[in-house]
């Protein structure tokens, strides 16, 4: 006997408004909620009794001070939550009838996304750091400290997954998808590039002024080659490697060195 296959919906149709809607929860849920937050850290830092030179902004901090093994347990699981919702996004993506291969979050491509992304970080990190020195003695940024995790084994590995976090999770969501979907909701290309490299900006507003202003420049660059480009990747592997490398050199030359805060 023959039996009728259930039938299958079809992918919804995203309308500007759906688009909208999509956007904000996901950014809700993840940097948005980032920003509100580091504005607050902001407003907090400029109404201190100290200067902002004078405080400051750590990345990867210890999260159970003399407790190795809890920080450990504790660092893994702030990483693991903190990149869900990249998560979110693939399932969006799937369920618009995409995937992440639409945005260039894929493997596809592995030579050519590794020598794009490490050329990149070469040219943003090294002009970041300068910037950085030069904000900060103007005296218009909090110190950042990339990293300030206990001296054992797991050190060096919980900062390279934290840059590894930062990559995926700030590329896939502030570069490719957003810039995706609002190409797909009839943006212009550099509103939408604006927009996103203002967000990347508004969630380092916790570093000061000049981590906002760095973030929005850095963000007007990778927004622009992810439009090139068409993929995410080569961003996710650039971020990637500037923050190991901020992460973990701060780790060894912290003290060893005058020229750094």
């Amino acid at each position: 006997m023959h039996t009728q296959s259930p039938l299958v919906p079809a992918a919804p149709v995203l309308g500007p408004k759906l688009i909208r809607a999509e956007i904000i929860v996901v950014f809700a849920v993840s940097l948005g909620a980032s920003a509100l937050v580091s504005l607050v850290r902001l407003i907090g830092a400029l109404t201190a009794p100290r200067e902002l030179k004078g405080q400051q902004a750590v990345l990867v901090g210890s999260l159970a001070p003399d407790r190795p093994w809890l920080d450990l347990a504790l660092q893994l699981t702030q990483i693991v939550i903190s990149v869900a919702p990249v998560g979110l996004v693939a399932y969006l993506m799937v369920r618009s009838g995409e995937s992440m291969r639409t945005i260039g979050a894929d493997f596809r491509r592995p030579g050519g996304d590794l020598v794009r992304g490490a050329v990149l970080a070469a040219a943003i990190g090294g002009s970041g750091l300068a910037f950085y020195l030069a904000v900060w003695a103007a005296g218009v940024n909090l110190t950042v400290v990339p990293g300030q995790l206990p001296e054992v084994w797991w050190q060096v590995p919980v900062l390279l997954l934290a840059a590894a976090q930062n990559g995926v999770l700030e590329e896939v969501l502030v570069a490719g998808y957003l810039l995706h979907r609002l190409g797909q909701a009839g943006w212009g290309p550099w509103k939408a590039v604006v927009v996103s490299s203002l967000l990347r900006g508004s969630y380092h507003l916790y570093q000061g002024f000049g981590g906002f202003v760095g973030n929005v420049v850095m963000g007007l660059v990778f927004g622009r080659l992810y439009q090139r480009w068409g993929r995410a990747m080569p961003l996710i592997v650039a971020h990637t490697l500037i923050d190991a490398v901020a992460f973990v050199g701060y780790a060894f030359l912290r003290g060893r060195v005058s020229w750094l805060p």
